[in-house]
C-alpha cells in the first residue's frame, strides 16, 4: 500500500514537472514571438522612416532643381532683353568723370546674342571705332591706326571708349549662364516692391574676373533693377542700375543703364537706348570683317 502511494505520489510529481516544463516552454515561445514581433515592428518603422526621409530628400532636391532652373531662365531672360532675331538700335553713351562729361552716340546691330556690331558715330576723333563679335570671337577696329585687333578673352574687360562699361558688358552678356551657376538668394519685398535676387558664382575654370554677381529683378515683369559686381575677395566693386522702362516693339525693356564704379565716387557711364527695332531686316554680311572699316 505504501509502495503504491509512493508510486502515485511520484507520478503526480512527474506530471506536475512535465506541466511546468510545458508551461515554461510555452512562455519562452511566446516571449520569443513577442520579441520577434517587436523587432519586426521596429524594422517596419525604420523602413517607413527611411522611405519618408528619402521622399522628403527627393522632394527637396526636385524643388531646388526647379528653383535653380527658374533662376537660370530669369538670368537668360535679362541677358536677352535687347536681343531678337535681328536688332538695331541707336544709343547715347554719356561718360561722367572728374574731368568732365562727354557723350558718344553709337549704332548697334545684332543677330541673336552671338553676332554683334557696335560702331561709334561721333565725335570725329572717335568716329568709326567699332567692335565686331561673331560667335566667340571679338575684333576691335581702330580707325586712326587703320588697324583691326582680335581681342583675347583676357582683354574683354578693357574699358570701352574710356567709360565704365567694358567690351564684355557690351557684347558678351549671352555667356552669363554659361560661365556662372545661378541660385536664388532672396525673394520678398524691398522698397515696396516684390523682387527676386539671384546670385551668380563662377563655374570652375570659367574665364571671368568677378567673384560673384548679384542680380535683382521685379517679380511682376522680370525687369532687372540692379546688378552688383564683386571681386574675388567678396568686395563690391561696381553697380549697374536699370531704369526708364518702356514698351518697344511689343516688349518691355529698360532704356537707361547706368554703371558706377564704387572706388570712384561721382563717376558713372550712362547708356540710353533710342530708336530700338526688334526683328529688323538685317543681312548676315553686316557682320563680315569688312564691315568693321566702313
Amino acid at each position: 500500500m505504501l509502495a503504491r502511494e509512493g508510486v502515485e505520489s511520484n507520478g503526480a510529481a512527474l506530471e506536475k514537472t512535465d506541466k511546468g516544463k510545458a508551461q515554461t516552454a510555452s512562455t519562452r515561445w511566446r516571449s520569443r514571438r513577442h520579441r520577434r514581433s517587436g523587432r519586426l515592428k521596429r524594422w517596419q518603422n525604420l523602413c517607413i522612416a527611411i522611405c519618408l526621409g528619402l521622399a522628403w530628400l527627393s522632394l527637396g532636391q526636385a524643388s531646388q532643381a526647379a528653383d535653380d532652373t527658374k533662376a537660370k531662365e530669369t538670368v537668360d531672360h535679362v541677358a536677352a532683353l535687347f536681343s531678337s532675331k535681328a536688332t538695331t538700335a541707336t544709343v547715347d553713351m554719356q561718360i561722367t568723370k572728374q574731368e568732365g562729361k562727354r557723350t558718344i552716340p553709337m549704332q548697334f546691330w545684332s543677330l541673336g546674342q552671338w553676332d554683334i556690331l557696335v560702331r561709334v558715330l561721333i565725335p570725329s576723333e572717335d568716329a568709326g571705332s567699332a567692335i565686331l563679335k561673331v560667335g566667340y570671337k571679338t575684333w576691335y577696329y581702330l580707325p586712326k591706326a587703320k588697324r583691326t585687333v582680335e581681342m583675347p578673352i583676357s582683354m574683354m574687360m578693357t574699358s570701352w571708349m574710356g567709360g565704365h562699361f567694358t567690351l564684355d558688358d557690351l557684347v558678351d552678356q549671352g555667356n552669363l549662364t554659361k560661365n556662372y551657376d545661378v541660385t536664388t538668394s532672396f525673394t520678398g519685398d524691398r522698397d515696396g516692391a516684390a523682387v527676386s535676387e539671384y546670385t551668380l558664382t563662377p563655374k570652375p575654370n570659367a574665364p571671368v574676373v568677378w567673384g560673384k554677381i548679384l542680380l535683382e529683378v521685379r517679380q511682376s515683369d522680370q525687369m532687372p533693377i540692379w546688378q552688383h559686381y564683386y571681386d574675388e575677395n567678396g568686395k563690391l566693386v561696381r553697380e549697374l542700375t536699370f531704369s526708364d522702362y518702356k514698351t518697344v516693339g511689343g516688349r518691355l525693356i529698360p532704356t537707361q543703364l547706368v554703371m558706377r564704379p564704387l572706388d570712384q565716387p561721382g563717376e558713372q557711364t550712362m547708356i540710353t537706348y533710342k530708336d530700338v527695332v526688334f526683328d529688323a531686316a538685317l543681312d548676315e554680311n553686316m557682320f563680315a570683317m569688312g564691315k568693321l572699316k566702313q
